[in-house]
């Protein structure tokens, strides 16, 4: 066999870091190792493992050249640029932007629902990673729509300050620091408490409150962060009918989702016969009162809260969790690369 080279695109950004992190993790082999990120970033030297490897510049030429697979996440104007270059000098690129979502020659996977989709060579040479909400709700989502059918879906999202990247959790940090200190603002005069800080990455202070508008807003009053629940469910579960009602919502926690599903099926189904069919589906746990600070930094998607609808025997409700960071971008990433690799791909 000749020798794979992996390469990282924004190998040292937040979710870059944490796919170098799993690679070594789950001891993904690579005969050689190429790690790419901004110019302001080259030159920077990175302990992997028992080696020490030197970033390059992702604009230099040759970048890719001996790369089998290459693991973007390094934003989608980058994506759309060098992503096809990639594919050009011969790699296959796993792709965690929203660039190439939509594509209908592009499969969008997550590794434990639709891995078949990569059972053939990917005709575009690039495989995308769905956003990460979605990617928590489409574990529990496949194992009932197996069993019972699914046909519509009421999603309200409980998205961490983290999914914002860096800038994200530093502003939450920030505001927060401010406003412990007017702790009569936040009970009395909300105005003014508000008036403390000034929100830069959310379109409202974050800390000690909630903000109802996540993504841009679209002309049907949806933003494209709600807009993708729908969308790529409907690729990724093979349902092009699925109706999605989607609200976005971010909340003040560092990481990790937070969603909650009222899901319609076409057959009947009990709160008994949902848990069965979820009980033991990979990258799944079932737990009751599952917490987005439970499993920061985890890799599995929690599932409690599993209720029969009290009107209808046909829909359950249920609470899912998920850490954005790991199983909703690096490790599902990570795991497309492996599922590539095991079919004779790379």
């Amino acid at each position: 066999m000749s020798a794979r080279t992996i390469a990282v695109v924004g190998a040292t950004g937040a979710v870059g870091e944490e796919i170098r992190s799993i690679l070594l993790e789950r001891q993904v082999e690579a005969d050689h190792w190429v790690f790419l990120a901004s110019a302001r970033s080259a030159g920077r030297s990175i302990d992997h493992g028992e080696q020490t490897i030197e970033v390059r510049d992702l604009a230099s030429p040759n970048a890719f050249d001996g790369v089998n697979i290459a693991l973007f996440s390094a934003g989608g104007s980058r994506s759309l640029e060098y992503a096809p270059k990639a594919v050009e000098a011969g790699a296959l690129v796993v792709d965690n932007s929203s660039a190439f979502r939509s594509d209908p020659d592009v499969p969008l996977v997550v590794a434990e629902v639709n891995a078949d989709a990569l059972d053939t060579r990917p005709v575009k040479g690039i495989v995308a990673n769905p956003n990460c909400t979605t990617m928590a709700v489409m574990l529990p989502m496949k194992a009932l729509h197996d069993a019972f059918g699914l046909t519509e879906m009421v999603c309200s999202t409980y998205q961490a300050a983290g999914g914002a990247g860096q800038s994200g959790i530093d502003e939450l940090h920030a505001q927060v620091d401010v406003l412990i200190h007017h702790r009569d603002a936040l009970r009395h005069d909300g105005v003014d408490a508000i008036g403390q800080v000034t929100p830069e990455v959310f379109m409202s202070p974050l800390a000690y409150n909630v903000v109802p508008m996540l993504g841009n807003m679209q002309d049907n009053g949806y933003t494209d962060e709600e807009l993708k629940l729908l969308f790529e469910s409907r690729k990724i579960l093979g349902i092009p009918a699925l109706k999605v009602a989607p609200t976005c919502v971010r909340v003040p926690v560092v990481s990790g989702h937070a969603i909650s599903v009222r899901a319609t099926f076409a057959a009947p189904v009990t709160r008994e016969a949902a848990l069965e069919a979820m009980s033991g589906f990979d990258g799944m746990v079932l737990d009751e009162f599952a917490t987005p600070l439970a499993y920061a930094g985890g890799d599995p998607v929690a599932v409690g809260r599993v209720r029969q609808d009290l009107f209808d025997d046909h829909t359950l409700n249920l609470w899912v969790v998920g850490d954005n960071l790991r199983k909703g971008a690096a490790l599902n990433a990570v795991q497309i690369a492996e599922a590539l690799i095991e079919r004779g791909h790379a």
